[in-house]
């Protein structure tokens, strides 16, 4: 008779935790500048006297799948002005729209939805954070440091945004 190992209950649960639990992969195949626009008001109008800016940062994610499987595009979104505080004439404009591809697997599909707009931003920032900080200075400005962006709360601000607009929708809607 062939000798089998024992198995007790507590080396069969992690075992089987181990099975059911899969092991989550998160790389970046690819990542670019898919459109970006500097405006250096500034130089174009002249301000008189010392400007004090004002920034004014805008920031919205957006993901889709893509044709290979386990792929997605995650496109971080940037809106950001400069004013002057005291007549809040434009100092300059940044739009960017940065896409990172990433391949995904072992993120149970209930989670993709918020892993891809919270992790994989997270991942392509300080590439964004480093393009912005060179094309203020490169504008003549003084570089543009950007704060660490809450991808968490953007991403809840977004859902209550989609919620909203689903009620006042519902509250249009004539009723046959």
């Amino acid at each position: 008779m062939a000798a089998t190992p024992e198995t007790t209950p507590e080396s069969n649960a992690t075992g089987d935790a181990a099975q059911q639990t899969p092991q989550v992969s998160n790389r970046i195949i690819t990542q670019y500048v898919r459109d970006m626009s500097f405006e250096n008001i500034l130089a174009q109008k002249g301000i008189k006297g010392d400007a004090v800016p004002e920034i004014q940062v805008q920031v919205n994610v957006d993901a889709r799948k893509r044709g290979a499987e386990n792929q997605y595009e995650v496109l971080t979104k940037l809106n950001i002005t400069s004013k002057t505080k005291e007549s809040g004439e434009p100092l300059f404009i940044l739009e960017l729209e940065y896409a990172g591809v990433f391949q995904i697997a072992g993120v149970p599909d209930d989670q993709m939805h918020p892993f891809l707009l919270i992790e994989c931003p997270r991942l392509t920032f300080p590439y964004i954070r480093q393009i912005v900080a060179n094309m203020t200075r490169e504008g003549g400005f003084q570089a543009l440091n950007l704060e660490q962006i809450d991808f968490v709360a953007l991403y809840r601000a977004q859902l209550a945004a989609r919620v909203e607009a689903q009620k006042k929708e519902a509250e249009n809607k004539p009723v046959n």
